[in-house]
């Protein structure tokens, strides 16, 4: 080896002995690990209650406020459902109530309806029952297409023959223009 090489070594074996000495070789202090306390959890008793059918009553469903609840008192449906002149589509304002007839049908299965389609007494006789018809069918169709079953739902037709108000005015022609759900 020549000197050149030798001095070299000599100087740079103690820097690099310097160097790695000043190293930093801080040990972390190790984490303390603390467990969280273990919560004993109350294992509630669970006890499965039936929920309260619904009721019928003179041909109207009476369903509980709670079905949970047989003190929290009860709602009777309508089931009394108006057309426009000359029509047989269900009104927008009838929708809400009959979702909630269609839920009772669907999770009710031996519960049955019949629906009784009305007229005013403005047309023919034939024309009116086939009206009335047309009518209770649009319900029966909004019925099923919300879960009820076709084998619950009975369709009729009075036509003109059963005015829920007398009278030969408009206000009597709009009551009478109507589909009634009567559950048996």
């Amino acid at each position: 080896m020549s000197m050149i090489n030798k001095g070299l070594s000599l100087v740079a074996m103690p820097l690099l002995l310097v160097l790695g000495g000043c190293a930093s070789t801080s040990q972390q202090a190790p984490e303390a690990v603390v467990e969280a306390p273990v919560e004993t959890q109350a294992v509630a008793e669970v006890v499965e209650v039936e929920p309260i059918p619904p009721m019928v009553q003179d041909g109207k469903i009476v369903l509980p406020n709670d079905p949970m609840d047989a003190s929290a008192g009860s709602n009777a449906l309508q089931g009394v459902f108006y057309f426009d002149f000359d029509q047989a589509i269900v009104r927008r304002d009838g929708h809400a109530e009959l979702d909630q007839h269609a839920g009772v049908l669907a999770s009710n299965p031996r519960l049955m309806v019949r629906l009784e389609g009305h007229a005013d007494e403005r047309g023919t006789r034939e024309y009116n029952l086939a009206l009335g018809e047309r009518r209770a069918n649009a319900v029966q169709s909004y019925l099923l297409s919300q879960g009820a079953s076709r084998s619950q739902i009975e369709v009729v037709s009075y036509g003109e023959e059963k005015p829920a108000m007398s009278g030969h005015d408009q206000m009597a022609w709009e009551k009478n223009r109507r589909v009634e759900i009567v559950y048996r």
